[in-house]
């Protein structure tokens, strides 16, 4: 017996605006409430300390949080210099302190070393995966795991206030990038140590910042939903939430796009590559957005065959 689907079948990506101290698991569930969606999911876990842009999948848009995983990331970020932590944050116990006798041209200088593509060492306080445990799970316990390190690129970083013992920094950086390990290596680069005391993450890919929302503002408009339509909460009564909703393939707009015929589309839909519009001719296994050349439904993301043919590697499934 099937078992019968809880929620809306809902598509889409809200752009939350997350608070301190709101774990974005935690986030993810209350938005999923107040959406009434059947399935959702985040695009990178934001700490509890960070605020800022998390985008949450909703629906059959989950199915593309993956490639929002892999996109670049800007942050503004306030360090404290003079005292390192065991998290690099401020929720960690404090191991050293030294006295700050940084200049401005000292800062500009560590920073410098920085940019560009880098190795970067991960944080044991860090959700990266060790035997299917986060590396947190050990470093709680007082294990320490050894760690590779890792490529990233940090495209830009910005000093925008230097007072005595606190910087404000505005990073853009690629994929993987723990801000909290870079300040630490800044901090230990100078000297003095430092750790992350405020981070706000303003941008994911190129999404619009004035298109996030509060989960206040989330919030005040499910409970007009309910005062207004208790006895009868269908796709109508969740218009207003719904029309604040990032299309999915906004997920993959980077991505090039291709346009199959109808007949096509529903070879596509179960599983089969098909033939495409267009001169451009792409390698094999490039990563291509799918469009019905008829309705313009994004019908999912394809990769090309070894036969020249896109197939399916995400297809959308519309109820």
């Amino acid at each position: 017996m099937a078992r019968t689907r809880k929620g809306r079948a809902v598509n889409g990506i809200i752009l939350l605006n997350k608070g301190l101290g709101l774990s974005s698991n935690h986030a993810l569930q209350q938005v999923k409430r107040m959406f009434n969606a059947a399935k959702a999911g985040h695009t990178g876990a934001l700490d509890p300390l960070a605020t800022g842009m998390l985008p949450i999948c909703l629906g059959e848009a989950t199915k593309f949080s993956q490639f929002l995983l892999d996109t670049d990331k800007t942050y503004k970020v306030t360090a404290k210099l003079g005292v390192r932590t065991t998290t690099s944050d401020a929720d960690g116990e404090v191991v050293e302190t030294h006295p700050v006798n940084v200049t401005e041209a000292q800062l500009i200088a560590a920073c410098e070393q920085f940019k560009g593509p880098i190795k970067q060492v991960p944080s044991m306080f860090s959700a990266l995966k060790h035997q299917g445990k986060p590396l947190y799970f050990y470093a709680r316990q007082g294990i320490d795991i050894p760690r590779e390190a890792r490529d990233i690129t940090i495209f830009s970083l910005s000093i925008d206030r230097f007072e005595t013992d606190e910087v404000d920094m505005t990073v853009h950086s690629s994929k993987g990038t723990y801000i909290r390990s870079l300040v630490d290596d800044i901090g230990q680069l100078l000297g003095c140590g430092a750790y992350v005391s405020k981070l706000h993450r303003t941008q994911v890919t190129d999404y619009p910042a004035d298109k996030m929302m509060t989960m206040e503002s989330l919030q005040a408009l499910r409970d007009q939903i309910d005062n207004e339509s208790a006895d009868l909460l269908d796709d109508q009564t969740f218009t207003a939430l719904d029309q604040l909703l990032m299309p999915m393939d906004s997920a993959v707009k980077t991505l090039d796009s291709a346009k199959v015929e109808q007949i096509a589309e529903g070879f596509f839909r179960n599983g089969n590559p098909v033939n495409f519009t267009g001169s451009t001719e792409y390698p094999q296994d490039t990563l291509i957005r799918v469009y019905s050349k008829d309705s313009g439904l994004f019908l999912g993301v394809g990769f090309i065959d070894s036969d020249g043919k896109v197939a399916p590697k995400r297809s959308v499934v519309y109820s």
